[in-house]
């Protein structure tokens, strides 16, 4: 076991849009010396902020990585943090970054607490099973609440949350926050050093009865999970010491068990330091998370690579950047073994050999030259061809197969068009590298019309791509208006046989198939092909390209041309030709099986649904609920949160274009919405004879 990896920490910070999760990592870096002034986001100079776009938006868009370094208790801790995005419609960004951490913040806003992007990221967080510890920020702000958001993450995110401080004061009276481990008030003193100096005192008169309530509470935790502490506990509840405390914390929150909630406001330089001894405190190093579980090729078994440099190379690319003065960068963790300049690795994907030509460890968008980088770490490196976001890289003679990421389809597209003739090759190349950067973001050219279509999560998101090619690739780009992904499927069974022939003279064509179609079981997408063929009747080496057929016909659904969401295929009988039945035959029947019979299963459409979050003062809930029913939208819940009305919805995609504008009218500009996937539906059947026609 690697003793340094003892002092090392891969963590992200995690939240909704507005928590102040990219002002807590600006103050992260500027007490561990990483930067010398502080970054704001409403000034537009964060450092972890550095696209155009996020400074002028104040929003993070892409997640960015840096390493810190903090001193605790005499012992230098090394901290890899990547900052993600807090918008839905980047949710790619936090999907894998999390795939590659040990740990993560999640921070709360304490007015608005747990958000409907809070609750996708921790499920992402929790899918996994990266631990978490919570910071609720925004203590000094009118409205803040923090054993209100504390419940409510036990409430909405079903965690056990478990206060390791608690605030003195709230609102403008914030001053500090009560260690509950150490038993001791941490104040900070707002002088010159912004914050950088902060004392441990007695716990003021006024706080000491809810102090003592809540340290009982956690002492109580963390009696539970340990049998000799429970015992302990009961016997003299004063013998459990500082040292215990910590230590089960740290277990169980790597375990899962528990989540430690700390508090602060990272805008007033409040809360920081203590933020920092919590992360190396409960979050585990990579020798705590242990051996990464792969496959290997050659036999499809599970094979573990420990976190040692000694083991063979295992790495995950998990981001893919293009950098204007190195070229394309590759974000990669390194599970095992070490990674050199210079180093021949295989990519498992392609099956080929890749040199490193050179290593950086990144901070935002600026890098430092490495020569090598060891197991439990996270890099970037250039000269790596032909790579793609989830691929594994490992040692040539020692192949693994890493669990890569799965990503949602696209949901919305615009049709775009170069301004002048001469960039239609440059706009080209220029999609072609977005492309590979963000895997939830699509091209393809429409086969009618000819027209570039591309597609994304959001509107915001369609919107900063085609920002970037102006600014980054200097493309100047007419847009359509933003269309909806629509898919289609079949609500009926059928049995079907498909004979192929053709004869021109020479070697002819011949394939005979019998299937039955139908709707793919429950929770299955694409493709579900099931061999039941016996005796021969078709070839094995003839069954891939069926399949293959099926999948390829899938992508033109029989009502209106939109892909078909799911499909089962039952390969019962059929029949070849000695001589004449090859691959392609066999292809070729199956697509147009797909084609001659999927009008008979009663096709739908199907339309993508959003979850819609709408936050609005009392007197405007009316006008909102009635404009939700007006865009078919089914009202699911409404709650009270700090004087505001919660109303939570399901509306179809195609009814929320331009939606923002509309509610900022409806409430004189004072309500505020979000909106994400939810999952994919029935079209009524007079909107779905209105698609039709259309096309």
């Amino acid at each position: 076991m690697d003793k340094n990896l003892e002092y090392t920490r891969n963590i992200g910070i995690m939240a909704h849009i507005d928590a102040g999760k990219t002002t807590t990592t600006e103050r992260i870096l500027y007490y561990t010396g990483r930067t010398h002034r502080l970054g704001e986001v409403h000034d537009g100079n964060a450092q972890m902020d550095w696209m155009i776009q996020e400074r002028e938006r104040g929003i993070t868009i892409t997640s960015a990585s840096t390493t810190a370094f903090w001193k605790h208790e005499d012992k230098d801790y090394k901290i890899n943090i990547i900052d993600t995005p807090g918008h839905v419609d980047f949710t790619v960004e936090v999907e894998r970054s999390l795939r590659v951490l040990d740990g993560a913040i999640a921070v709360f806003c304490a007015v608005g607490g747990v958000e409907p992007q809070s609750e996708t990221v921790w499920r992402q967080a929790t899918k996994y099973g990266v631990p978490k510890i919570a910071f609720v920020n925004k203590m000094d702000r009118a409205g803040a609440d923090f054993f209100g958001v504390v419940q409510q993450i036990k409430d909405k995110l079903g965690s056990n949350a478990v206060p390791v401080q608690i605030p003195m004061g709230s609102e403008e009276n914030f001053t500090g926050v009560i260690d509950l481990v150490e038993n001791k008030a941490v104040v900070w003193y707002d002088d010159e050093t912004m914050g950088t100096r902060y004392e441990l005192e007695e716990i003021p008169e006024q706080y000491r009865e809810e102090a003592e309530e809540w340290r009982t509470k956690l002492v109580e935790v963390v009696a539970e999970v340990d049998d000799t502490l429970l015992e302990r506990y009961f016997e003299d509840p004063e013998s459990i010491t500082r040292e215990n405390m910590l230590e089960v914390m740290r277990r169980s929150t790597i375990e899962g068990i528990a989540v430690p909630v700390l508090c602060g406001s990272a805008f007033k330089n409040k809360g920081i330091q203590r933020l920092l001894d919590a992360i190396v405190s409960y979050l585990p190093s990579p020798n705590d998370i242990g051996a990464v579980k792969g496959i290997n090729p050659k036999n499809d078994e599970e094979v573990f690579r420990k976190p040692e440099v000694s083991e063979p190379l295992a790495a995950l690319v998990f981001k893919i950047a293009t950098d204007p003065f190195v070229g394309r960068l590759a974000f990669i963790r390194v599970y095992s073994g070490e990674l050199k300049t210079g180093d021949m690795v295989l990519n498992m994907r392609t099956g080929k050999r890749d040199r490193i030509n050179r290593l950086f460890q990144m901070h935002a968008n600026k890098q430092t030259p490495k020569e090598s980088i060891s197991a439990g770490d996270i890099c970037a490196a250039v000269g790596l061809k032909n790579l793609k976001t989830g691929d594994t890289l490992c040692a040539i003679h020692k192949p693994i197969w890493l669990e890569s990421m799965d990503f949602p389809n696209p949901v919305i597209g615009i049709a775009i068009e170069p301004k002048t003739q001469v960039d239609i090759d440059k706009l080209g190349i220029a999609l072609g590298k977005l492309a590979e950067e963000d895997p939830t973001f699509k091209v393809q050219t429409d086969p009618d019309s000819g027209q570039t279509i591309i597609s994304g999560m959001g509107e915001l998101h369609l919107e900063i791509l085609v920002d970037r090619l102006k600014r980054e690739f200097k493309i100047e780009c007419n847009q359509g208006k933003p269309q909806v992904a629509y898919k289609e499927a079949i609500t009926t069974a059928i049995e079907h046989r498909e004979v192929f022939r053709k004869q021109t003279g020479g070697r002819g064509k011949f394939a005979d198939i019998s299937v039955e179609l139908m709707p793919a079981d429950d929770g299955f997408a694409g493709l579900q092909f099931i061999d039941k063929v016996k005796g021969g009747n078709v070839p094995k080496e003839f069954i891939p390209s069926v399949e293959k057929g099926f999948k390829m016909a899938m992508s033109n659904g029989p009502l209106a041309g939109f892909p078909l969401e799911n499909l089962k295929v039952i390969l019962k009988d059929g029949s070849y030709h000695p001589v004449d039945s090859d691959s392609l035959s066999f292809e070729i029947a199956a697509k147009r099986a797909l084609r001659d019979v999927a009008r008979k299963c009663n096709p739908v459409i199907l339309e993508p649904i959003m979850k819609a979050e709408v936050v609005t003062p009392e007197e405007y809930v009316g006008d909102v609920v009635s404009d939700f029913n007006r865009r078919r939208g089914k009202v699911e819940g409404m709650e009270s949160k700090a004087g505001s009305r919660v109303i939570t919805a399901k509306v179809p995609l195609a009814e929320k274009f331009g939606y923002v504008t509309v509610l900022r009218t409806l409430t004189s500009g004072r309500a505020t919405s979000t909106m994400e996937f939810s999952h994919y539906d029935q079209v009524p059947e007079e909107i779905s004879k209105k698609i039709i026609e259309k096309i």
